[in-house]
């Protein structure tokens, strides 16, 4: 049987996975990255507040395709979180007495039929750490307030599941990771007829006026259009087990790094999508080539370079285009160096002279041994690098001790911490927190963020000896012949 794992971001990324598959992952927008204007930041929340900051994942789809499913899943497999559901069906508006008169003509399948207003309140404050009361709606009274509100505390990961929570950009920006159900139309039917009739005690000729009348002409008309929002298509609901194994595991991984990136603002990690994800697959292959391994190590490293130099200051600058118009820009920023840690670092230089045209480069040597990497070895840096902003480049951020010697040495120079963007390709959560606890100002950015460290304080899983691997001097099957 075909795996059940479909990548649709884009054709090429069929050079990385199958493309005989069931799961349409689009890449996720983490709430990390920041959004900046010209010559200066946004403002950033309070590192007290960025933690209290819960992952919120939004579960969409039909009714009946198998939402509720799916959520009871990702909940089970993610034990070991604090985890809640929020529904959409609880902000059902009260139907007035007009309205129950004639309730078989009320479409509960349109936006209008939902308190928008209220669902926002009670996310803001979930969001705040602040416990919550959600109400209970009745389906035979059609109002709330019948039972009692569901008390609902603060946690690590909401789960906000409905037909139409894709459809107002005020929720859909409120989650971080959005997953769409897509289930054929005749199964979906299929499970209302059943549902309907046990659960609610309405005939089968009933059902079926209210699925032409009101609930198929919603489903095109409102909630299809929002499957364009999600980030991952799940085809058959709770029935797809691979697909939610895969998501459970894809969510842990971006739990760790929304968690880091809640506590320390100055940590970036980049958009992932699946062409990232499978340049990352290639280059952790063990048994990838060496020319595959620098193409893939390159475009990586492009990729981290580019987005590193979206966090410098620029100007704005006006100019005016072959037609005759003007053109409101921005200019880069000019005072500009890099520092690479020998020798790991130095693979990263190409990508910044290819972005950065005559930059100069300064070198750092530093002595690893272990866990220790502290010894400086050897520098060599710009005599006026005190006046520029430097970009730090070492592909792997393991322990963080030969970061905090190179940073510690820039500093000794004369270079503002906030001068300095550490950019690196996978990151261990030990390195990031000794660095950002050691300089609250500088900025790093980051590809991905790895498990952690084994015992020879190795990232795991990590990509080996990147140098090694990189440069060629882990290939045994090379033979130097020296001249007879």
């Amino acid at each position: 049987m075909a795996a059940e794992v479909m990548v649709l971001a884009d054709k090429s990324t069929e050079d990385f996975m199958g493309s005989n598959s069931e799961v349409h992952f689009s890449g996720f927008h983490m709430d990390c990255l920041e959004q900046r204007k010209a010559g200066m930041e946004q403002p950033t929340t309070s590192e007290d507040d960025m933690y209290k900051q819960p992952f919120v994942i939004g579960v969409a789809g039909g009714a009946a395709s198998g939402k509720t499913a799916v959520c009871d899943m990702i909940i089970q497999q993610l034990h070991d979180q604090r985890v809640v559901l929020v529904n959409q069906d609880s902000f059902y508006h009260n139907l007035t007495e007009e309205e129950l008169t004639r309730v078989q003509d009320y479409n509960f399948d349109h936006p209008e039929a939902f308190d928008t207003e209220q669902l926002l309140s009670v996310m803001d404050k979930l969001k705040r750490g602040q416990a919550v009361n959600i109400p209970k709606y009745d389906f035979k009274g059609y109002k709330s307030g019948v039972s009692p509100a569901r008390r609902v505390n603060p946690a690590d990961v909401i789960i906000l599941e409905g037909i139409l929570i894709f459809h107002d950009p005020r929720v859909r920006a409120l989650m971080n990771m959005k997953i769409f159900v897509d289930t054929d139309a005749d199964v979906r039917l299929a499970r209302r007829i059943r549902r309907d009739t046990a659960e609610k005690a309405r005939d089968i000729a009933t059902v079926l006026d209210q699925y032409s009348k009101f609930v198929k002409p919603a489903f095109d008309d409102f909630i299809l259009p929002t499957k364009k929002y999600a980030d991952i298509i799940i085809p058959r609901g709770g029935d797809n087990h691979v697909a939610i194994d895969l998501i459970v595991q894809h969510i842990r991984t971006k739990l760790g790094q929304h968690d880091l990136c809640k506590i320390y603002p100055n940590l970036y990690v980049i958009q992932s999508t699946f062409q990232m994800r499978g340049m990352h697959t290639l280059v952790r292959d063990s048994k990838t080539t060496k020319h595959d391994f620098v193409f893939y190590s390159d475009r990586l490293i492009r990729l981290v370079v580019e987005h590193g130099l979206g966090h410098l200051p620029f100007t704005e600058k006006q100019v005016i285009t072959p037609t005759g118009s003007v053109y409101s820009g921005v200019d880069f920023c000019k005072r500009l160096c890099g520092v690479s840690i020998i020798r790991s670092g130095e693979s990263m230089e190409n990508a910044l002279r290819a972005c950065c045209k005559g930059i100069k480069i300064g070198k750092i040597l530093i002595h690893r041994e272990g866990d220790n990497g502290q010894q400086l070895i050897y520098e060599k840096l710009p005599n006026d690098i005190s006046d520029r902003h430097v970009l730090l480049l070492d592909p792997i951020l393991g322990t963080g001790n030969s970061a905090v010697q190179a940073i510690s040495l820039l500093l000794r120079k004369g270079v503002p911490e906030s001068n300095i963007i550490f950019l690196n390709l996978i990151s261990a959560p030990q390195g990031v927190h000794v660095v950002c606890k050691s300089f609250p100002r500088i900025k790093i950015v980051t590809s991905e963020i790895d498990i952690g460290l084994n015992e020879d304080f190795r990232v795991i899983p990590g990509m080996g000896e990147f140098g090694d691997r990189y440069f060629g001097t882990d290939d045994d099957d090379l033979q130097v012949v020296a001249p007879s």
